[in-house]
Protein backbone atom coordinates (compact mmCIF):
# COMPACT_ATOMS: atom_id res chain seq x y z
CA UNK A 1 0.00 0.00 0.00
CA UNK A 2 3.01 2.27 0.69
CA UNK A 3 4.69 1.61 -2.21
CA UNK A 4 1.96 2.45 -4.28
CA UNK A 5 1.40 5.64 -2.89
CA UNK A 6 5.28 6.01 -3.39
CA UNK A 7 4.79 5.49 -7.43
CA UNK A 8 1.99 7.36 -7.67
CA UNK A 9 3.65 10.34 -6.46
CA UNK A 10 6.31 9.95 -8.45
CA UNK A 11 4.53 9.78 -11.49
CA UNK A 12 3.07 12.97 -10.46
CA UNK A 13 6.17 14.84 -10.43
CA UNK A 14 7.15 13.06 -13.05
CA UNK A 15 4.09 14.55 -15.53
CA UNK A 16 4.29 18.28 -13.66
CA UNK A 17 8.46 18.06 -14.76
CA UNK A 18 7.65 17.13 -18.08
CA UNK A 19 4.95 19.62 -18.08
CA UNK A 20 7.06 22.28 -17.21
CA UNK A 21 10.30 21.25 -19.19
CA UNK A 22 7.67 21.66 -22.14
CA UNK A 23 6.56 25.10 -21.31
CA UNK A 24 9.99 26.01 -21.18
CA UNK A 25 10.60 24.72 -24.23
CA UNK A 26 7.92 26.46 -25.54
CA UNK A 27 9.18 29.64 -23.85
CA UNK A 28 12.50 29.12 -25.23
CA UNK A 29 11.06 28.90 -29.07
CA UNK A 30 8.89 31.80 -28.48
CA UNK A 31 11.59 33.98 -27.34
CA UNK A 32 14.08 32.41 -30.01
CA UNK A 33 11.67 33.21 -32.81
CA UNK A 34 10.69 36.56 -31.53
CA UNK A 35 14.80 36.99 -31.25
CA UNK A 36 15.91 35.93 -33.76
CA UNK A 37 13.37 36.15 -36.00
CA UNK A 38 10.56 39.21 -35.59
CA UNK A 39 13.64 40.76 -33.55
CA UNK A 40 13.91 43.79 -36.06
CA UNK A 41 10.14 44.63 -37.29
CA UNK A 42 9.47 44.43 -33.20
CA UNK A 43 12.21 46.78 -32.37
CA UNK A 44 11.04 49.00 -34.96
CA UNK A 45 7.03 48.84 -33.54
CA UNK A 46 8.97 49.69 -30.35
CA UNK A 47 10.92 52.75 -31.23
CA UNK A 48 7.60 53.93 -33.25
CA UNK A 49 5.36 53.95 -29.69
CA UNK A 50 8.51 56.34 -28.22
CA UNK A 51 9.66 57.77 -31.64
CA UNK A 52 8.64 60.05 -34.27
CA UNK A 53 10.88 61.49 -37.04
CA UNK A 54 9.40 64.57 -38.49
CA UNK A 55 10.94 67.17 -40.65
CA UNK A 56 11.97 70.66 -39.13
CA UNK A 57 12.34 74.16 -41.42
CA UNK A 58 14.74 76.71 -41.22
CA UNK A 59 13.56 80.50 -40.82
CA UNK A 60 11.10 81.53 -43.82
CA UNK A 61 12.02 85.09 -45.54
CA UNK A 62 10.67 87.86 -44.76
CA UNK A 63 8.57 89.62 -47.24
CA UNK A 64 8.75 93.30 -47.26
CA UNK A 65 7.56 96.30 -48.42
CA UNK A 66 9.54 98.78 -50.94
CA UNK A 67 10.30 100.37 -47.26
CA UNK A 68 11.70 97.64 -45.91
CA UNK A 69 8.37 97.38 -43.77
CA UNK A 70 7.58 93.42 -42.86
CA UNK A 71 4.43 91.89 -44.88
CA UNK A 72 4.73 88.61 -44.12
CA UNK A 73 7.10 86.92 -40.95
CA UNK A 74 8.37 84.34 -39.39
CA UNK A 75 7.86 83.80 -35.89
CA UNK A 76 9.10 81.33 -33.38
CA UNK A 77 6.38 78.95 -32.12
CA UNK A 78 5.86 75.14 -30.67
CA UNK A 79 3.62 72.41 -32.39
CA UNK A 80 2.33 70.07 -29.57
CA UNK A 81 2.07 66.28 -30.45
CA UNK A 82 0.88 63.80 -27.84
CA UNK A 83 1.37 59.73 -27.42
CA UNK A 84 -1.60 58.79 -26.64
CA UNK A 85 -1.01 55.21 -25.03
CA UNK A 86 1.01 57.47 -22.33
CA UNK A 87 -2.06 59.94 -21.64
CA UNK A 88 -3.66 59.04 -18.20
CA UNK A 89 -6.47 61.58 -18.84
CA UNK A 90 -7.45 62.21 -22.19
CA UNK A 91 -10.34 64.10 -21.43
CA UNK A 92 -8.90 66.45 -18.91
CA UNK A 93 -5.66 67.38 -21.38
CA UNK A 94 -8.12 67.93 -24.16
CA UNK A 95 -10.15 70.00 -21.97
CA UNK A 96 -7.16 72.00 -20.61
CA UNK A 97 -5.67 72.25 -24.47
CA UNK A 98 -9.26 73.48 -25.48
CA UNK A 99 -9.14 76.54 -23.14
CA UNK A 100 -6.11 77.65 -23.57
CA UNK A 101 -5.83 77.60 -27.45
CA UNK A 102 -9.80 78.41 -27.87
CA UNK A 103 -10.33 75.21 -30.11
CA UNK A 104 -12.80 72.43 -30.37
CA UNK A 105 -12.09 69.79 -27.16
CA UNK A 106 -14.37 66.90 -28.48
CA UNK A 107 -11.39 67.06 -32.11
CA UNK A 108 -8.95 67.02 -29.52
CA UNK A 109 -10.62 63.95 -27.67
CA UNK A 110 -11.41 62.35 -31.10
CA UNK A 111 -7.33 62.54 -31.72
CA UNK A 112 -6.45 61.05 -28.47
CA UNK A 113 -8.72 58.06 -28.79
CA UNK A 114 -7.82 57.27 -32.15
CA UNK A 115 -5.14 54.37 -31.20
CA UNK A 116 -2.45 55.88 -32.95
CA UNK A 117 0.84 56.07 -31.21
CA UNK A 118 1.56 59.56 -32.16
CA UNK A 119 -0.89 62.40 -33.05
CA UNK A 120 -0.42 65.96 -33.49
CA UNK A 121 -2.88 68.18 -31.28
CA UNK A 122 -2.10 71.71 -32.56
CA UNK A 123 0.72 73.28 -34.51
CA UNK A 124 2.37 76.31 -34.60
CA UNK A 125 1.38 77.52 -31.02
CA UNK A 126 2.71 80.43 -30.16
CA UNK A 127 5.69 79.77 -27.38
CA UNK A 128 3.60 81.66 -24.51
CA UNK A 129 0.44 79.31 -25.01
CA UNK A 130 2.72 75.91 -25.48
CA UNK A 131 4.30 77.51 -21.85
CA UNK A 132 0.79 77.73 -20.16
CA UNK A 133 0.29 74.14 -21.68
CA UNK A 134 3.64 72.55 -20.71
CA UNK A 135 2.87 74.07 -17.28
CA UNK A 136 -0.03 71.87 -16.83
CA UNK A 137 2.44 68.98 -16.82
CA UNK A 138 0.19 66.42 -18.66
CA UNK A 139 1.77 62.69 -19.46
CA UNK A 140 2.00 62.01 -23.04
CA UNK A 141 2.29 65.54 -24.57
CA UNK A 142 5.29 66.17 -26.96
CA UNK A 143 6.79 69.64 -27.99
CA UNK A 144 8.32 69.84 -30.73
CA UNK A 145 9.76 73.71 -31.81
CA UNK A 146 8.56 75.08 -35.02
CA UNK A 147 8.29 78.60 -36.94
CA UNK A 148 5.06 79.93 -37.37
CA UNK A 149 3.71 82.32 -40.51
CA UNK A 150 2.30 85.55 -39.92
CA UNK A 151 0.78 88.88 -41.64
CA UNK A 152 1.65 91.84 -39.53
CA UNK A 153 -1.07 93.89 -41.25
CA UNK A 154 -3.87 91.46 -41.38
CA UNK A 155 -5.61 91.86 -44.63
CA UNK A 156 -3.17 94.52 -46.09
CA UNK A 157 -2.21 93.07 -49.81
CA UNK A 158 -3.71 89.80 -48.75
CA UNK A 159 -4.36 88.37 -52.32
CA UNK A 160 -1.43 89.68 -53.91
CA UNK A 161 0.85 88.17 -50.75
CA UNK A 162 -0.54 85.07 -50.44
CA UNK A 163 -0.35 82.03 -47.48
CA UNK A 164 1.65 79.46 -46.48
CA UNK A 165 0.00 76.06 -45.61
CA UNK A 166 0.79 74.13 -42.24
CA UNK A 167 4.30 72.62 -43.62
CA UNK A 168 5.27 76.17 -44.00
CA UNK A 169 5.22 75.83 -48.09
CA UNK A 170 3.76 78.81 -49.54
CA UNK A 171 0.13 78.03 -51.49
CA UNK A 172 -1.04 81.30 -53.01
CA UNK A 173 0.38 84.40 -53.85
CA UNK A 174 3.79 85.15 -53.97
CA UNK A 175 4.38 83.10 -51.16
CA UNK A 176 3.66 80.29 -53.59
CA UNK A 177 5.44 81.38 -56.70
CA UNK A 178 8.68 82.52 -54.78
CA UNK A 179 8.46 79.57 -52.37
CA UNK A 180 11.72 78.19 -53.45
CA UNK A 181 13.38 81.32 -52.16
CA UNK A 182 11.68 82.01 -49.31
CA UNK A 183 11.80 78.22 -47.79
CA UNK A 184 14.90 77.94 -45.92
CA UNK A 185 16.78 74.40 -45.37
CA UNK A 186 15.42 70.96 -43.74
CA UNK A 187 16.09 68.72 -41.28
CA UNK A 188 15.55 65.34 -40.43
CA UNK A 189 14.69 65.48 -36.71
CA UNK A 190 13.71 62.21 -33.99
CA UNK A 191 10.98 62.74 -31.37
CA UNK A 192 11.91 60.43 -28.26
CA UNK A 193 10.10 60.09 -25.21
CA UNK A 194 10.51 57.84 -22.17
CA UNK A 195 8.86 55.55 -20.18
CA UNK A 196 7.66 58.46 -17.81
CA UNK A 197 6.58 60.88 -21.22
CA UNK A 198 9.19 63.36 -20.20
CA UNK A 199 9.42 65.58 -23.57
CA UNK A 200 11.28 65.97 -26.34
CA UNK A 201 13.35 69.27 -26.93
CA UNK A 202 15.33 70.22 -29.53
CA UNK A 203 17.01 72.97 -31.79
CA UNK A 204 16.19 74.13 -34.83
CA UNK A 205 17.75 77.55 -34.78
CA UNK A 206 20.80 76.20 -37.03
CA UNK A 207 19.25 75.28 -40.31
CA UNK A 208 19.96 77.65 -43.35
CA UNK A 209 16.95 80.42 -43.14
CA UNK A 210 15.40 81.48 -46.49
CA UNK A 211 16.13 84.34 -48.37
CA UNK A 212 13.48 87.39 -48.31
CA UNK A 213 11.72 89.26 -50.66
CA UNK A 214 11.66 93.09 -51.31
CA UNK A 215 8.49 94.18 -53.17
CA UNK A 216 7.64 97.22 -55.05
CA UNK A 217 4.65 97.75 -53.43
CA UNK A 218 4.13 100.75 -50.95
CA UNK A 219 2.75 99.62 -47.61
CA UNK A 220 0.94 103.26 -47.27
CA UNK A 221 -0.05 103.14 -50.86
CA UNK A 222 -2.02 99.94 -50.85
CA UNK A 223 -3.51 101.09 -47.59
CA UNK A 224 -5.01 104.35 -49.78
CA UNK A 225 -5.84 102.09 -52.87
CA UNK A 226 -7.92 99.39 -50.15
CA UNK A 227 -9.66 102.27 -48.23
CA UNK A 228 -10.73 103.94 -51.66
CA UNK A 229 -12.35 100.92 -53.04
CA UNK A 230 -13.88 99.45 -49.88
CA UNK A 231 -15.58 102.25 -49.47
CA UNK A 232 -16.78 102.91 -53.24
CA UNK A 233 -18.07 99.33 -52.90
CA UNK A 234 -20.44 99.56 -49.72
CA UNK A 235 -21.26 103.18 -51.30
CA UNK A 236 -22.58 101.87 -54.40
CA UNK A 237 -23.40 97.97 -53.39
CA UNK A 238 -21.02 96.73 -55.46
CA UNK A 239 -19.63 92.86 -55.61
CA UNK A 240 -15.77 93.78 -55.73
CA UNK A 241 -13.63 95.81 -56.45
CA UNK A 242 -10.00 96.48 -57.43
CA UNK A 243 -7.48 99.40 -57.52
CA UNK A 244 -4.24 99.50 -58.64
CA UNK A 245 -1.21 101.89 -58.74
CA UNK A 246 1.66 102.12 -61.26
CA UNK A 247 4.91 104.00 -61.51
CA UNK A 248 4.60 104.57 -65.75
CA UNK A 249 8.29 105.09 -65.95
CA UNK A 250 9.51 102.11 -64.01
CA UNK A 251 6.38 99.78 -64.47
CA UNK A 252 6.69 99.57 -60.49
CA UNK A 253 3.18 98.33 -59.06
CA UNK A 254 3.03 100.49 -55.93
CA UNK A 255 -0.38 99.12 -54.68
CA UNK A 256 -2.93 96.16 -55.94
CA UNK A 257 -5.76 96.17 -53.67
CA UNK A 258 -8.95 94.11 -53.96
CA UNK A 259 -12.13 94.00 -51.67
CA UNK A 260 -13.52 92.16 -50.30
CA UNK A 261 -10.27 92.17 -48.39
CA UNK A 262 -8.88 89.16 -47.30
CA UNK A 263 -6.72 88.02 -44.15
CA UNK A 264 -4.02 85.25 -44.32
CA UNK A 265 -3.70 84.72 -40.81
CA UNK A 266 -6.80 83.15 -41.15
CA UNK A 267 -7.04 81.74 -44.94
CA UNK A 268 -9.42 78.63 -43.82
CA UNK A 269 -11.85 81.59 -43.64
CA UNK A 270 -12.41 82.47 -47.02
CA UNK A 271 -12.90 80.65 -50.26
CA UNK A 272 -10.89 80.48 -53.18
CA UNK A 273 -12.89 83.40 -54.80
CA UNK A 274 -11.64 85.70 -52.06
CA UNK A 275 -7.97 84.89 -52.17
CA UNK A 276 -7.41 85.03 -56.09
CA UNK A 277 -5.71 87.58 -57.37
CA UNK A 278 -8.14 88.75 -59.63
CA UNK A 279 -6.31 91.72 -61.19
CA UNK A 280 -4.25 89.33 -62.94
CA UNK A 281 -6.69 86.03 -63.01
CA UNK A 282 -9.66 87.36 -64.19
CA UNK A 283 -10.51 88.90 -67.53
CA UNK A 284 -13.31 91.25 -68.29
CA UNK A 285 -14.06 93.42 -71.32
CA UNK A 286 -12.90 97.12 -70.59
CA UNK A 287 -15.86 99.33 -72.28
CA UNK A 288 -15.07 102.23 -73.37
CA UNK A 289 -11.63 103.11 -71.53
CA UNK A 290 -10.48 100.91 -74.81
CA UNK A 291 -11.35 104.18 -76.40
CA UNK A 292 -7.82 106.03 -75.68
CA UNK A 293 -5.79 103.22 -77.49
CA UNK A 294 -7.85 103.27 -80.84
CA UNK A 295 -7.36 106.97 -80.65
CA UNK A 296 -3.95 106.55 -79.90
CA UNK A 297 -4.17 104.04 -82.88
CA UNK A 298 -5.89 106.68 -85.33
CA UNK A 299 -3.23 109.18 -84.50
CA UNK A 300 -0.10 106.98 -84.71
CA UNK A 301 -1.61 105.84 -88.12
CA UNK A 302 -2.29 109.46 -89.31
CA UNK A 303 -5.96 108.13 -90.55
CA UNK A 304 -7.00 110.81 -87.67
CA UNK A 305 -5.54 113.78 -86.65
CA UNK A 306 -7.21 115.52 -82.84
CA UNK A 307 -9.97 117.67 -85.11
CA UNK A 308 -10.84 114.99 -87.15
CA UNK A 309 -14.85 115.20 -87.60
CA UNK A 310 -17.13 112.28 -87.58
CA UNK A 311 -21.12 112.72 -87.62
CA UNK A 312 -22.24 110.47 -84.66
CA UNK A 313 -25.81 109.90 -85.95
CA UNK A 314 -27.69 111.71 -83.16
CA UNK A 315 -27.22 108.91 -80.96
CA UNK A 316 -27.86 105.55 -82.82
CA UNK A 317 -25.99 103.79 -85.68
CA UNK A 318 -27.59 100.83 -87.49
CA UNK A 319 -25.03 98.57 -88.64
CA UNK A 320 -26.80 95.48 -90.21
CA UNK A 321 -28.74 93.57 -87.23
CA UNK A 322 -26.94 95.58 -84.71
CA UNK A 323 -27.49 98.84 -83.05
CA UNK A 324 -24.89 100.74 -81.71
CA UNK A 325 -26.01 103.32 -79.05
CA UNK A 326 -24.48 106.42 -77.46
CA UNK A 327 -26.17 107.59 -73.98
CA UNK A 328 -26.24 111.01 -75.50
CA UNK A 329 -27.15 111.75 -78.94
CA UNK A 330 -24.36 113.86 -80.92
CA UNK A 331 -23.91 115.12 -84.13
CA UNK A 332 -20.45 116.57 -85.31
CA UNK A 333 -17.66 115.14 -83.39
CA UNK A 334 -14.15 115.89 -83.18
CA UNK A 335 -11.85 112.94 -82.44
CA UNK A 336 -11.06 114.39 -79.29
CA UNK A 337 -15.00 115.24 -78.34
CA UNK A 338 -15.18 111.17 -79.49
CA UNK A 339 -12.90 110.40 -76.18
CA UNK A 340 -14.50 113.03 -73.99
CA UNK A 341 -17.94 112.17 -74.43
CA UNK A 342 -17.42 108.66 -74.69
CA UNK A 343 -19.09 108.48 -78.62
CA UNK A 344 -19.01 104.85 -79.51
CA UNK A 345 -20.74 105.85 -82.63
CA UNK A 346 -17.71 107.77 -83.29
CA UNK A 347 -15.45 105.02 -81.78
CA UNK A 348 -16.90 103.06 -84.57
CA UNK A 349 -16.26 105.13 -87.28
CA UNK A 350 -12.61 106.09 -86.35
CA UNK A 351 -12.03 102.38 -86.23
CA UNK A 352 -13.49 101.81 -89.51
CA UNK A 353 -10.52 104.16 -91.21
CA UNK A 354 -7.69 102.29 -89.13
CA UNK A 355 -8.97 99.09 -90.51
CA UNK A 356 -8.96 95.83 -88.31
CA UNK A 357 -5.27 94.59 -88.73
CA UNK A 358 -3.99 98.21 -88.02
CA UNK A 359 -6.03 97.95 -84.79
CA UNK A 360 -5.21 94.73 -84.46
CA UNK A 361 -1.57 95.03 -84.36
CA UNK A 362 -1.59 98.15 -82.25
CA UNK A 363 -4.20 96.64 -79.61
CA UNK A 364 -1.09 94.01 -79.35
CA UNK A 365 1.34 96.08 -78.88
CA UNK A 366 -0.44 97.32 -75.83
CA UNK A 367 0.19 94.35 -74.52
CA UNK A 368 -3.28 93.07 -74.89
CA UNK A 369 -4.03 89.85 -76.10
CA UNK A 370 -0.68 88.30 -73.59
CA UNK A 371 0.44 87.99 -70.23
CA UNK A 372 2.20 90.75 -68.63
CA UNK A 373 4.13 88.24 -66.92
CA UNK A 374 3.97 90.06 -63.69
CA UNK A 375 5.70 87.79 -61.10
CA UNK A 376 1.98 86.08 -59.58
CA UNK A 377 0.74 83.00 -60.09
CA UNK A 378 -2.40 82.56 -62.21
CA UNK A 379 -2.28 85.09 -65.01
CA UNK A 380 -4.52 85.21 -67.83
CA UNK A 381 -3.54 86.35 -71.10
CA UNK A 382 -7.44 87.93 -71.61
CA UNK A 383 -8.43 87.55 -75.05
CA UNK A 384 -7.80 89.61 -78.33
CA UNK A 385 -9.62 87.78 -81.45
CA UNK A 386 -6.89 87.36 -84.34
CA UNK A 387 -7.97 90.23 -86.94
CA UNK A 388 -8.82 87.78 -89.22
CA UNK A 389 -11.38 86.39 -87.42
CA UNK A 390 -12.89 89.29 -87.46
CA UNK A 391 -16.52 90.53 -88.70
CA UNK A 392 -17.46 93.66 -89.99
CA UNK A 393 -18.84 94.88 -86.94
CA UNK A 394 -15.88 93.73 -84.66
CA UNK A 395 -13.36 96.62 -85.73
CA UNK A 396 -15.88 98.45 -84.58
CA UNK A 397 -16.80 96.93 -81.03
CA UNK A 398 -13.11 96.00 -80.20
CA UNK A 399 -12.63 99.52 -80.38
CA UNK A 400 -15.13 100.71 -77.83
CA UNK A 401 -14.14 97.94 -75.39
CA UNK A 402 -16.22 94.94 -76.75
CA UNK A 403 -15.63 91.39 -77.71
CA UNK A 404 -12.35 92.35 -76.35
CA UNK A 405 -11.25 91.42 -72.92
CA UNK A 406 -8.63 92.58 -70.53
CA UNK A 407 -6.85 91.74 -67.18
CA UNK A 408 -7.11 95.21 -64.58
CA UNK A 409 -3.36 94.90 -65.21
CA UNK A 410 -2.99 94.84 -68.84
CA UNK A 411 -5.17 97.65 -68.69
CA UNK A 412 -2.90 99.57 -66.20
CA UNK A 413 0.20 98.94 -68.09
CA UNK A 414 -1.47 100.01 -71.25
CA UNK A 415 -2.14 103.52 -70.16
CA UNK A 416 0.91 104.02 -68.18
CA UNK A 417 2.56 103.65 -71.82
CA UNK A 418 0.61 106.46 -72.83
CA UNK A 419 1.64 108.49 -69.90
CA UNK A 420 5.23 107.31 -70.29
CA UNK A 421 5.46 108.91 -73.92
CA UNK A 422 4.75 105.52 -75.34
CA UNK A 423 7.03 103.39 -73.97
CA UNK A 424 5.70 100.79 -73.19
CA UNK A 425 7.23 98.55 -69.75
CA UNK A 426 7.60 95.58 -67.93
CA UNK A 427 5.05 95.28 -64.72
CA UNK A 428 6.48 94.43 -62.27
CA UNK A 429 6.00 93.35 -57.95
CA UNK A 430 9.51 92.34 -56.74
CA UNK A 431 12.48 94.97 -56.36
CA UNK A 432 14.86 92.60 -55.11
CA UNK A 433 15.81 88.90 -53.68
CA UNK A 434 18.31 89.42 -51.07
CA UNK A 435 19.72 86.51 -48.56
CA UNK A 436 19.74 86.44 -44.98
CA UNK A 437 22.38 88.59 -44.44
CA UNK A 438 20.95 91.45 -46.30
CA UNK A 439 23.01 90.79 -49.58
CA UNK A 440 21.57 90.72 -52.79
CA UNK A 441 20.45 87.60 -54.61
CA UNK A 442 18.81 89.06 -57.48
CA UNK A 443 17.20 92.68 -58.35
CA UNK A 444 14.60 93.18 -60.78
CA UNK A 445 15.26 97.11 -62.69
CA UNK A 446 12.68 98.37 -64.78
CA UNK A 447 12.70 96.93 -68.87
CA UNK A 448 11.47 98.35 -71.43
CA UNK A 449 9.35 96.00 -73.56
CA UNK A 450 8.48 98.29 -76.49
CA UNK A 451 8.02 101.85 -78.05
CA UNK A 452 4.46 101.45 -78.50
CA UNK A 453 3.08 105.09 -80.23
CA UNK A 454 5.59 107.86 -80.52
CA UNK A 455 6.13 110.68 -78.00
CA UNK A 456 4.08 113.09 -79.90
CA UNK A 457 0.91 110.73 -80.26
CA UNK A 458 1.08 110.04 -76.38
CA UNK A 459 1.16 113.25 -75.34
CA UNK A 460 -1.73 114.02 -77.54
CA UNK A 461 -3.84 111.50 -76.42
CA UNK A 462 -3.10 112.83 -72.85
CA UNK A 463 -4.36 115.88 -74.24
CA UNK A 464 -7.63 114.44 -75.01
CA UNK A 465 -7.84 112.71 -71.88
CA UNK A 466 -7.17 115.53 -70.06
CA UNK A 467 -10.70 117.18 -71.72
CA UNK A 468 -12.48 114.06 -69.98
CA UNK A 469 -12.12 115.46 -66.37
CA UNK A 470 -13.37 118.79 -67.90
CA UNK A 471 -16.93 120.57 -68.10
CA UNK A 472 -18.91 118.14 -70.00
CA UNK A 473 -16.71 115.18 -69.92
CA UNK A 474 -17.69 111.55 -68.54
CA UNK A 475 -14.98 112.16 -65.56
CA UNK A 476 -15.45 115.07 -64.05
CA UNK A 477 -16.11 113.53 -60.42
CA UNK A 478 -12.24 112.87 -61.02
CA UNK A 479 -11.33 116.44 -61.02
CA UNK A 480 -8.88 117.57 -58.01
CA UNK A 481 -8.04 120.66 -56.80
CA UNK A 482 -3.98 121.36 -57.72
CA UNK A 483 -3.53 118.70 -59.77
CA UNK A 484 -3.63 118.12 -63.04
CA UNK A 485 -5.25 114.72 -63.71
CA UNK A 486 -6.52 112.81 -67.02
CA UNK A 487 -8.24 109.97 -67.69
CA UNK A 488 -10.93 107.96 -69.39
CA UNK A 489 -14.21 105.93 -68.18
CA UNK A 490 -15.42 102.78 -68.85
CA UNK A 491 -19.05 101.24 -68.43
CA UNK A 492 -18.96 97.90 -69.13
CA UNK A 493 -22.14 94.96 -69.74
CA UNK A 494 -21.00 91.70 -68.15
CA UNK A 495 -21.44 88.66 -70.57
CA UNK A 496 -22.94 85.32 -69.64
CA UNK A 497 -24.53 82.32 -71.46
CA UNK A 498 -27.18 84.25 -73.04
CA UNK A 499 -25.18 87.59 -74.01
CA UNK A 500 -25.01 90.59 -71.99
CA UNK A 501 -26.79 90.56 -68.76
CA UNK A 502 -29.20 93.10 -68.01
CA UNK A 503 -28.29 94.98 -64.90
CA UNK A 504 -24.95 93.53 -64.45
CA UNK A 505 -22.19 96.08 -64.83
CA UNK A 506 -18.65 96.38 -64.64
CA UNK A 507 -17.72 100.37 -64.21
CA UNK A 508 -13.91 101.85 -63.87
CA UNK A 509 -11.88 104.59 -64.44
CA UNK A 510 -8.33 104.90 -65.47
CA UNK A 511 -5.90 107.87 -65.58
CA UNK A 512 -2.58 109.22 -64.36
CA UNK A 513 -1.09 112.95 -62.75
CA UNK A 514 0.44 115.24 -62.71
CA UNK A 515 -0.42 115.13 -66.90
CA UNK A 516 2.69 117.15 -67.60
CA UNK A 517 5.23 114.83 -65.52
CA UNK A 518 2.99 111.38 -64.54
CA UNK A 519 4.23 110.26 -61.52
CA UNK A 520 1.60 107.50 -60.74
CA UNK A 521 -0.85 105.71 -62.85
CA UNK A 522 -3.84 104.25 -61.39
CA UNK A 523 -6.78 102.17 -61.92
CA UNK A 524 -10.02 101.47 -60.26
CA UNK A 525 -12.20 98.94 -61.44
CA UNK A 526 -15.80 98.26 -59.64
CA UNK A 527 -17.51 94.67 -60.01
CA UNK A 528 -21.81 94.91 -60.52
CA UNK A 529 -22.50 98.15 -58.20
CA UNK A 530 -25.80 98.37 -57.87
CA UNK A 531 -26.97 101.87 -56.49
CA UNK A 532 -25.42 102.77 -60.22
CA UNK A 533 -23.06 101.62 -62.96
CA UNK A 534 -21.16 104.67 -64.82
CA UNK A 535 -17.76 104.01 -64.55
CA UNK A 536 -17.52 108.20 -63.97
CA UNK A 537 -20.07 108.06 -61.28
CA UNK A 538 -18.74 104.95 -59.37
CA UNK A 539 -15.00 104.97 -60.04
CA UNK A 540 -13.83 107.89 -60.46
CA UNK A 541 -14.23 109.35 -56.64
CA UNK A 542 -12.50 106.67 -56.01
CA UNK A 543 -9.86 106.75 -58.69
CA UNK A 544 -9.91 110.88 -57.20
CA UNK A 545 -8.94 109.86 -53.57
CA UNK A 546 -6.12 107.75 -54.13
CA UNK A 547 -4.79 110.10 -56.84
CA UNK A 548 -4.95 112.99 -54.01
CA UNK A 549 -3.56 111.09 -51.07
CA UNK A 550 -0.89 109.53 -52.82
CA UNK A 551 0.41 112.01 -54.94
CA UNK A 552 0.37 113.54 -50.96
CA UNK A 553 2.49 110.94 -49.79
CA UNK A 554 4.92 110.98 -52.24
CA UNK A 555 4.68 114.87 -51.48
CA UNK A 556 4.33 116.21 -54.92
CA UNK A 557 3.39 119.90 -54.85
CA UNK A 558 0.14 120.69 -56.29
CA UNK A 559 0.85 123.19 -58.95
CA UNK A 560 2.85 126.72 -58.01
CA UNK A 561 3.56 125.36 -54.89
CA UNK A 562 6.86 124.12 -53.76
CA UNK A 563 7.52 120.56 -51.75
CA UNK A 564 7.28 120.13 -48.54
CA UNK A 565 10.35 117.86 -47.07
CA UNK A 566 9.39 115.14 -45.03
CA UNK A 567 11.97 113.45 -42.84
CA UNK A 568 11.90 110.02 -41.65
CA UNK A 569 14.41 108.35 -39.58
CA UNK A 570 13.91 105.15 -41.51
CA UNK A 571 13.84 106.32 -44.84
CA UNK A 572 15.99 109.92 -45.21
CA UNK A 573 14.69 112.73 -47.22
CA UNK A 574 11.74 112.50 -49.39
CA UNK A 575 11.67 115.32 -51.75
Amino acid sequence: MTRRKTDKKARRNLLVAVIFIIWLGAVGVRAGYLQLYKGPSLSRRAASEYEKQVVAMGKRGTIYDRRHQPMAVSLEAVSIAAHPGQVDQPAALARAIAKILHCDRRSLQRRLASGQSFVWLKRQVPSRQAAEIAALDFKGLVFVPDRARVYPNKNLAGQVIGFTGIDGHGLEGLEFIFDDQLSGGSQTITILKDGKGRRFETDISGIRSGNDLVLTIDRQIQFIAEQAVATASRKFAARSAMALVMVPSSGEILALAHWPFFNPNDFRRYTPQVWRNRAITDPFEPGSTMKIFSAAAALETGSSAVNTIYYCENGALRIGRETIHDTKGHGWLSLQQIVKYSSNIGTYKVAQKIGAQSLYNYLRAFGFGEKTKVECPGESAGALPYYKRWKPFDTGSIAFGQGISVTALQLLSAAAALANNGLLMQPHIVKAIVDPNGRPVKTFAPRPLRQVVSTRTARTVRRIMKTVITKGGTGTLAALEGYSVCGKTGTAQKVDRNGYADGRYVASFVGFAPVEKPRIAVLVVIDEPKKEHYGGTVAAPAFRRIVSETLSYLNVPPAGKRPILTVSRKTGVQG
